[in-house]
């Protein structure tokens, strides 16, 4: 996920530096000695931002663009200080600090060009927390509320059609979630829990790749429960749209060994 996300980041960082920068970098033993600084001219601490980016320094990258904002705010560095700042603690897997820095650089240019990039990296931000299914999922959501409004209002930008190929692997994400409740359900007999879930998965998450298995397990759900003219639909619709998977083979099983 990450190595693909930088690509468009570094494209960012090189047109970041087109304009000459002037002065050197001043370099410390320490993170508090390379950010005290007192009034130092806008040209020096940009590149000793740009420099500790360069060389893997994540979290000291950030401070000093942030220190690049505060010392000069009204100058157009600022504003290149911002998403680089926001850049940098995404690096850093500091996804907080880089969902502010983002969210402050949309708030005070919410018209400008390179805000299609803040949004994008607000929703990398998000995505790159998604844990495993046996998580509460919140933030799961939020990356695919982030890619969506990433969508709406870019949507053709190559950001937006990276965020295409995300809100896919959240969905199946989000489908996978239900199916290990929907799972849950069913191995303790609570076969009327489980129907809602794998219908969820069904009804909301229709072409992720836990489809086929949803239908299945509804026909064992329906089954269980003595609806077997729902079981009847659930391998029909299985069998018309999945008719060589290994699911229906087990739905076809099932819906054989219990006759009408």
């Amino acid at each position: 996920m990450r190595n693909s996300a930088l690509k468009p980041i570094a494209l960012l960082i090189g047109v970041a530096l087109i304009a000459p920068l002037a002065g050197c970098a001043r370099t410390s033993a320490s993170t508090k000695a390379d950010t005290n600084y007192v009034a130092s001219d806008v040209n020096t601490l940009y590149t000793a931002a740009k420099d500790r980016l360069d060389r893997g320094q994540y979290k000291l990258a950030a401070a000093l663009f942030d220190e690049v904002e505060r010392q000069h705010p009204y100058s157009p560095w600022a504003r290149r200080a911002q998403l680089m700042s926001a850049f940098s603690y995404y690096a850093a897997k500091e996804y907080n600090d880089s969902i502010q820095s983002a969210q402050r650089f949309l708030a005070i240019h919410p018209g400008n060009k390179d805000a299609s990039y803040a949004y994008y990296l607000i929703a990398l931000d998000y995505y790159e927390q998604i844990t495993d299914v046996t998580r509460d999922q919140k933030i799961t959501q939020q990356a695919l509320s982030s890619l969506g409004e990433l969508i709406r209002r870019y949507p053709d930008t190559r950001y937006a059609a990276d965020a295409r190929l995300k809100v896919d692997l959240v969905n199946d994400h989000l489908a996978g979630k239900e199916m290990e409740i929907g799972r849950f359900y069913q191995r303790r007999s609570q076969w009327l829990a489980s129907v809602v879930r794998f219908r969820a998965v069904v009804d909301d998450y229709e072409t992720t790749t836990h489809a086929p298995e949803a239908l299945m397990r509804l026909t064992e759900s329906y089954l269980a429960l003595g609806m077997r003219d729902e079981a009847k639909k659930s391998a029909s619709v299985l069998g018309t749209n999945y008719p060589g998977t290994k699911w229906y083979e087990r739905a076809y099983e099932l819906m054989e060994r219990n006759p009408a």
